[in-house]
């Protein structure tokens, strides 16, 4: 495990002994001992975990040494330890960057200790943080985050690199289920902010009364049931990134108001009286057409001006090509290995059946098609038998490219699935003969289950 170095910075060696045995202690602190704030400074370069020093030295005081140390180290925690108890002195060290302040009496070994195990758990959560946003930043980068080489994908990458380089606004359109989400992360955690927040709303999911506290934040009292301050998703993503996907389903009010926060670069939250600048980077997303919705008077003009930005419109899965096994392999190589399966391939009647079909629900369809293939299938192969495609109608899909006397045999079979084989019933409903089922289940178009 690697040692925490601490440096004590104490002219008295009596009390620096004490101070140095009780920190040593605990075998992971590796303690080191200056008697000057000369010295303290010439070994910066070590790298300190955290600094405990004497507010009266022979060379200097408390607040200069406290300076030079943030102007050579701004992150390292400094506590000083002084023999005055001065509330003054204690205020302006803290105000300038110290992390503690402690007055020199039988207490302050113990409190030291305290201050130093406070001080390597939140380094460590902090390094936690920083490897976990590595990670994501892996995760999401381009190559990784978004499968597929056709040349509709190709031009999506491009101009995610360009999205990436700079902070402009972008605007991302396509189906549900295009992955409009990972697009955005993409961009962000390529981007110089991606250390910063990124926050997600859904327009669409929050009750409207509730969208504008969630967007603005408010004050305590504003409201009732505002029972205490409440910080905003805008305020939230300061320095950051902030992705309003389902932008179209805001009200004209909202809109007024989220332009004039993009224009002025502030917000007031609701109820309060205080302006919080912001530095966020805007990406929004829709499944509708915005300059449409401009034209019907359902979206405001300058506001749509304000957030296009960079434009980013994602094709259907179903003009990828062969984008959609290089999709299904990778969301079955995935849950394979997230469930602890063995390696699971794609058989190929099952890669055709995927081909031909037209995915609706785009790539979030296809992901829940292979996860259920893979429950379903037996052995190590998917098969054709193991796909099954659902619509939001039920078996019934007219996204299919079928001859007209396809889809009427498979209106036909799903009405006999429905009503149990009842050929009378589903004559009626459907206001056919009778006679027209029989003939199709007597020549093997129609088959009873």
């Amino acid at each position: 495990m690697e040692q925490f170095r601490i440096f004590i910075v104490e002219d008295d060696p009596w009390y620096g002994e004490i101070l140095e045995y009780h920190l040593s202690l605990n075998p992971d602190h590796e303690i080191y001992r200056y008697t000057t704030g000369k010295e303290c400074l010439a070994n910066l370069s070590k790298k300190p975990g955290m600094i405990s020093i004497d507010y009266s030295l022979p060379d200097t005081n408390g607040v200069d040494l406290l300076k030079k140390i943030k102007q050579q180290n701004p992150d390292v925690p400094v506590i000083v330890i002084s023999g005055q108890d001065d509330v003054s002195t204690a205020v302006e060290l803290l105000r300038k960057g110290a992390s503690d302040y402690f007055i020199k009496d039988d207490n302050t070994k113990e409190l030291l200790w305290n201050a130093v195990t406070r001080i390597k758990e939140h380094q460590s959560l902090k390094k936690e943080v920083e490897t976990l946003k590595e990670e994501l930043g892996q995760k999401y980068d381009f190559n990784k985050a978004i499968k597929g080489n056709s040349p509709s994908m190709l031009k999506i990458f491009s101009l995610l690199e360009k999205a990436s380089r700079t902070n402009i606004n972008v605007s991302v359109t396509g189906e549900t289920g295009t992955g409009k989400e990972v697009i955005a992360k993409a961009i962000h955690y390529n981007s110089d902010r991606k250390k910063k927040p990124f926050v997600a709303v859904n327009m669409a999911a929050i009750p409207r009364e509730l969208l504008e506290s969630e967007l603005f934040g408010h004050e305590k009292g504003s409201f009732t049931g505002a029972l205490g301050r409440k910080i905003g998703k805008f305020e939230e993503a300061n320095t950051g990134t902030l992705f309003l996907d389902e932008i179209a389903e805001l009200d004209m009010s909202l809109q007024s108001k989220i332009l004039r926060v993009l224009q002025e670069r502030e917000l007031i939250r609701v109820g309060g009286n205080e302006k919080v600048s912001l530095d966020v980077r805007l990406i929004i997303a829709t499944h509708k057409n915005l300059l449409e919705e401009v034209k019907k008077g359902n979206f405001r003009e300058d506001l749509f001006y304000r957030i296009m930005g960079l434009p980013i419109e994602l094709p259907p899965l179903r003009e990828r090509g062969n984008d959609i096994l290089v999709l299904a392999k990778y969301f079955l190589d995935e849950f394979c290995k997230s469930n602890k399966m063995g390696s699971i391939t794609i058989a190929p009647d099952a890669k055709d059946k995927l081909m031909k079909y037209r995915f609706p629900g785009n790539v979030r369809e296809l992901k829940a098609i292979i996860d259920l293939s893979a429950v379903m299938c037996d052995g190590s192969s998917i098969r054709e038998d193991d796909l099954h495609f659902a619509s939001a109608s039920g078996d019934l899909s007219v996204s299919e490219e079928k001859t007209m006397k396809q889809y009427t045999i498979d209106i036909i079979a799903h009405f006999l699935k429905k009503y149990d084989n009842n050929v009378i019933k589903v004559a009626k409903k459907l206001d056919i003969g009778k006679s027209t089922i029989y003939k199709m289940i007597q020549n093997d178009e129609l088959t009873l289950k």
